[in-house]
Formats: C-alpha cells, sequence, structure tokens
C-alpha cells in the first residue's frame, strides 16, 4: 500500500511551476504584475495581457531580466476576438495553457441614483461578462488536455458592502465572479479543471496611492484603515503566495473556493 506522505514530492516542489504557461490579464500594472512576477519566479511561463501594451511590454520585460520566458501582448478582454487570439496566442507559443489568471477589471464610484445605464453596462462587461468570456476561451483548451487552473480577481467587496465609498455596480460584478467561479468550478472539477478566485480587500497600488492624495479619497482610505484589524492596507506582495499556491500542484484539490485576503476587514 502507498504511503502518500511519504510518497509525494516535497512540500517546495509542490508550489514550483516549472514548465507550466501562463497568462494574466490586466498585468500591466498593480496586482496582476505582481502576479506576474510571483509566477515568473517560481518558474512559470509567463504571457503577460494588457489593454496598455507599453505596460505589458515593460513587465515581460522585467520578468526577462529575472531570466523568466515571458512576452506582452494587448488584448481587450471585453472583445471575444481579442480573448480566442489570446489564448491561441500562448497556446501556439508553448503548447497549450495551464494557468489563467483572469485580473483584468476596472472600479466606479458612484451614487446608484446617479449612476447610467452605460455605466452600469461597462463594470458589469469588464469585471463580470469579461472574465466568463476569458474562462470560456481558456477552458477550451485546458479541458481536452485534463488539467488546468483558473483564477480570477474578485474582491472582498464580492461578499461585504463596503464604506463608505458607494459602488453598487463593481460589488455585484465581484460577487457575480465569486459565483461565477463556483459555477465553473463544479462543471470542470471532473475534466480536471479548477477555477478559484482571490478577493484582496483595500490594496497598496500605484492608483490607489494616486487616488489618496485627494483630501476626499485621504478620508475614505481612514475609514478603511480604522476598520481592518491589521491596521494597514496590503501590499501586492501580500497576494503573491495566494497567486503561486492557486496555481501549483499544492492546491490540486481545491476548487470553487474564493480566498479572501483582507487583512481581516471583512470579520467585522
Amino acid at each position: 500500500m502507498s504511503d502518500p506522505v511519504l510518497d509525494a514530492l516535497p512540500m517546495p516542489q509542490r508550489f514550483r511551476l516549472d514548465q507550466r504557461n501562463a497568462l494574466i490579464t490586466g498585468a500591466g500594472q498593480g496586482i496582476g504584475r505582481a502576479f506576474a512576477h510571483a509566477l515568473a519566479e517560481s518558474g512559470a511561463r509567463v504571457a503577460v495581457i494588457d489593454l496598455n501594451l507599453a505596460a505589458a511590454e515593460a513587465v515581460a520585460t522585467e520578468l526577462t531580466a529575472k531570466g523568466a520566458d515571458a512576452f506582452a501582448m494587448r488584448a481587450d478582454v471585453t472583445s471575444e476576438a481579442d480573448i480566442e487570439r489570446m489564448v491561441a496566442a500562448v497556446a501556439a507559443r508553448w503548447g497549450g495553457l495551464h494557468i489563467a489568471f483572469n485580473n483584468a477589471g476596472i472600479g466606479l464610484w458612484r451614487d446608484s441614483e446617479a449612476m447610467t445605464a452605460a455605466e452600469w453596462d461597462r463594470i458589469l462587461d469588464v469585471n463580470l461578462k469579461a472574465v466568463f468570456l476569458c474562462c470560456r476561451a481558456e477552458a477550451r483548451i485546458m479541458l481536452p488536455a485534463g488539467y488546468g487552473k483558473i483564477i480570477n480577481t474578485a474582491s472582498m467587496s464580492g461578499s461585504i458592502v463596503n464604506m463608505p465609498q458607494n459602488q453598487a455596480a463593481y460589488n455585484t460584478s465581484k460577487a457575480g465572479v465569486i459565483h461565477l467561479t463556483k459555477s465553473l468550478a463544479a462543471e470542470w472539477a471532473p475534466r480536471g479543471v479548477r477555477v478559484n478566485c482571490i478577493s484582496p480587500g483595500y490594496t497598496r497600488t500605484q492608483l490607489v496611492a494616486d487616488l489618496i492624495r485627494s483630501p476626499e479619497v485621504q478620508a475614505f482610505a481612514e475609514t478603511w484603515l480604522a476598520r481592518t484589524p491589521m491596521g494597514r492596507m496590503a501590499e501586492v506582495t501580500d497576494l503573491q503566495g495566494a497567486a503561486v499556491f492557486l496555481s501549483s500542484a499544492a492546491s490540486d484539490f481545491m476548487t470553487g473556493h474564493d480566498l479572501v485576503i483582507d487583512g481581516g476587514y471583512a470579520l467585522w
């Protein structure tokens, strides 16, 4: 009788991503950039996807400087044609797709009574519909191979209503990402494709740092920190371990999970 503990790979090797092909949308900055570095440092080949090609190319250059195999590509995740082209390019270049991070997203603070239908549609198109379209295209490569890891970027805003800013469309879109993740996980698990999501709390990206310079947002940030038990915002590096874990063999029996990384914000 085999002993699963003794027969398993040593623990550090289970987190390695050597010979794995990954794509990350929204990887030209912020959280997506941090994910790209984390996967590359763990041995993955990384396709850096962003609407801003120059930003994607800059990140790909950072990765290749670390010795990683990486390339940049522009894609609009609201375009089915761009998504299909993105997935096909990765599969053609490296012979398959093992890991996909659907991270691209946008935000909007708006009082609901003032929100236009176009604003609502834009948030839902980018944050939810595009995640489905990406998952669908990625699964069409992964399912025939019998293995794959899809990780969607949700938010703690998908589980709670944040204060004090009003962001009904964003909250709704991220709640949709969480339930979409669970639905796809249940559907595709028998065929070897795991689908999970990461829900960050308030994270100090360059975009957030720029926003906080305004007095109004500085007041918001004071509320965010006061409601966070750990007393600080996340750094993008606080999310990297989860990215590697969900991409690796260490999480092979995990699917349909929403991994919240919020410094305890949602505990109250």
